[in-house]
């Protein structure tokens, strides 16, 4: 069993930054591929990026060069830099965790463990 609790959400204006961190709990967080995903209203859930436990990373189209995905396995800590942040990018952040895989899968059916998420609200 793991526990994923997310922080660092909030608001922010156009252009601006943020950085969401994830909390694990349990001794395997190295070995697992983490990734984190998002859900705006009335939307699925959508990947966002991902990272494996060897540092092998997949980011959506939507956030390359703007996000960037990191792990510190001492900490037992995921973490997603947001910068350049645009209107669309407003939706609760999820992070998971996808136990079996050593590749950065892009789909919520890969992923076990979800955290409870952290609303990001970007203003104009």
């Amino acid at each position: 069993q793991v526990q994923l609790v997310e922080s660092g959400g909030g608001l922010v204006q156009t252009g601006g930054s943020l950085r969401l961190s994830c909390a694990a709990s349990g001794r395997a967080f190295s070995v697992y591929t983490m990734g984190w995903f998002r859900q705006a209203p009335g939307k699925q859930r959508e990947f966002v990026a991902g990272i494996t436990s060897g540092g092998r990373i997949n980011y959506a189209d939507s956030v390359k060069g703007r996000f960037t995905i990191s792990r510190d396995n001492a900490k037992n800590t995921l973490y997603l830099q947001m910068n350049s942040l645009k209107l669309e990018d407003p939706a609760v952040y999820y992070c998971a965790v996808d136990p079996s895989s050593r590749f950065v899968a892009n789909t919520v059916a890969e992923y076990d463990y979800w955290g409870q998420g952290t609303q990001v609200t970007v203003s104009s």
